[in-house]
């Protein structure tokens, strides 16, 4: 059911996280550590906890704590779109390479439930996706793509779900 005027269902099913998330490479472990290091991330209050050895997942964390609570007592709500923000923009870059040009174009967020808890998101990028994208574009041209991300509790309930339009150009 979505009644939000961002077309976000604001009674989603429970996500719960993968217990089984795709294996790490050094190569991936440093990125994470790096990441968590920016400055610009790191003021997020966030956490990069995972990032698959091909860049097609990626978890990351928002811990309710003094740097993320806000004035009555739950996640900050730019602590949560900081956290997702770079996120599915850095694994397009990755995954397509030097060849095409990715940047964020709009993003709509439905907050569902206060985080009174650490929330969590998972991204996925599908090698079908991928595929899809160098098929579809010959050089020169652009598409947008949607990405969904929503951020749970360990529980697997939805506090918040980020609609993210992302525009991608393969380069000539």
């Amino acid at each position: 059911m979505s009644d939000s005027p961002t077309g976000v269902d604001r009674d989603p099913d429970p996500r719960p996280l993968r217990e089984d998330p795709p294996a790490e490479s050094r190569r991936t472990r440093l990125w994470r550590h790096g990441f968590n290091l920016l400055p610009a991330y790191r003021g997020t209050g966030a956490r990069v906890d995972h990032i698959a050895a091909g860049w097609r997942y990626v978890r990351i964390r928002v811990p309710l704590n003094w740097r993320t609570r806000n004035a009555v007592g739950t996640i900050f709500g730019g602590s949560i779109y900081g956290a997702i923000d770079p996120v599915y923009m850095t694994m397009l870059r990755r995954v397509l390479g030097d060849g095409f040009t990715v940047w964020d174009k709009s993003a709509a967020l439905e907050f569902i439930e206060p985080g009174r808890d650490t929330l969590y998101a998972e991204f996925e990028l599908p090698a079908s996706e991928t595929e899809a994208i160098r098929e579809e574009l010959d050089p020169g041209e652009s598409t947008d793509r949607e990405y969904l991300v929503s951020l749970v509790d360990e529980d697997g309930a939805v506090h918040a779900a980020c609609e993210k339009t992302l525009y991608l150009r393969r380069d000539g």
